[in-house]
């Protein structure tokens, strides 16, 4: 007789989220909860056989009633340069939001956690941590993190996400994501919109390797440090160019990082994990396809 895995994925009506829950419920001994606050997570995103809840990371010990035996922890405020607009909202899902998760997970002895870490963390050589309102959560999350593991004996799992692209990124409005924005605009025929100086380097990493990576931590990993991105980086203007058309300059915008870092040897020696898509492909087969 098998074992029922109870699983809470915060975050799970959202881009990543949702191919997360679209993974997990494969397995027929999963049950799938996602715990969502819907401020970027979309009811279209819904997958058959998960249950959705709709509310706060910060209310999660009145909102679930279960121990999970994991939980993926992705309900977080998602957006650089937005921050700065949105301060307060970014304290509450990310720094209240994470440390009520982590007090559930101590008080339920959760057998574990992963949680859903930002590469900004690792940017301009360790500067772009303090960027942005946004950046400094995250970085601070990872580190509360850390001592929760060390203070309680929290087994936990920490990853990174390099600019995710692919099915159901957000395209239009505040949140967008890059990828995401070139595609709306290459499709409308209108100027892809370009924030100066378009030297910025960035690493890509399509939805599916993410995921993949997920599971993959999930299983193998134990404690921080799993990047999950390609080796291959751009500047946003390479970007650009892959989708051709005419370009529209946008003055510089606060947090925007200039450099990336990632470190894929703990990753690519105990997860045995690549990055399998290329963004130079996807574009490629987006421009096919219009």
């Amino acid at each position: 007789m098998t074992n029922t895995k109870k699983i809470l994925v915060t975050g799970g009506a959202g881009f990543i989220g949702s191919h997360l829950c679209e993974a997990l419920v494969k397995n027929p001994n999963n049950q799938v909860v996602s715990l969502d606050n819907y401020s970027t997570g979309r009811k279209e995103n819904h997958i058959l056989g998960v249950e959705y809840l709709e509310g706060e990371t910060r209310d999660i010990g009145r909102l679930i009633d279960f121990t999970p035996d994991i939980i993926y922890h992705l309900g977080e405020y998602s957006r650089t340069s937005e921050s700065f607009r949105e301060p307060e909202k970014t304290w509450l899902f990310n720094v209240e939001g994470t440390f009520r998760v982590l007090e559930f997970c101590r008080t339920r002895k959760v057998p574990k956690i992963l949680y859903a870490g930002s590469s900004t963390k690792l940017a301009d050589g360790g500067d772009g941590r303090n960027q942005s309102p946004y950046a400094w959560s995250k970085a601070t999350n990872t580190e509360l993190i850390q001592r929760y593991g060390e203070w309680y004996g929290l087994p936990y799992v920490t990853v990174y996400f390099y600019n995710v692209y692919g099915t159901r990124e957000i395209q239009d409005g505040p949140y967008a994501t890059l990828i995401g924005i070139f595609k709306r605009l290459r499709k409308e025929g209108k100027p892809l919109t370009l924030v100066s100086p378009g030297t910025q380097y960035r690493s890509f990493t399509h939805v599916d390797d993410i995921v993949r990576g997920i599971l993959a931590a999930a299983e193998k990993g134990s404690g921080d440090g799993y990047c999950l991105g390609p080796r291959e980086m751009y500047t946003i203007k390479d970007v650009a160019e892959f989708f051709g058309g005419e370009i529209e300059w946008l003055p510089e915008k606060p947090g925007d990082r200039k450099t990336v870092a990632i470190d894929l040897s703990k990753t690519e020696e105990e997860l045995s994990w690549k990055a399998s898509i290329r963004l130079e492909d996807h574009i490629r087969d987006f421009l096919r396809d219009l």
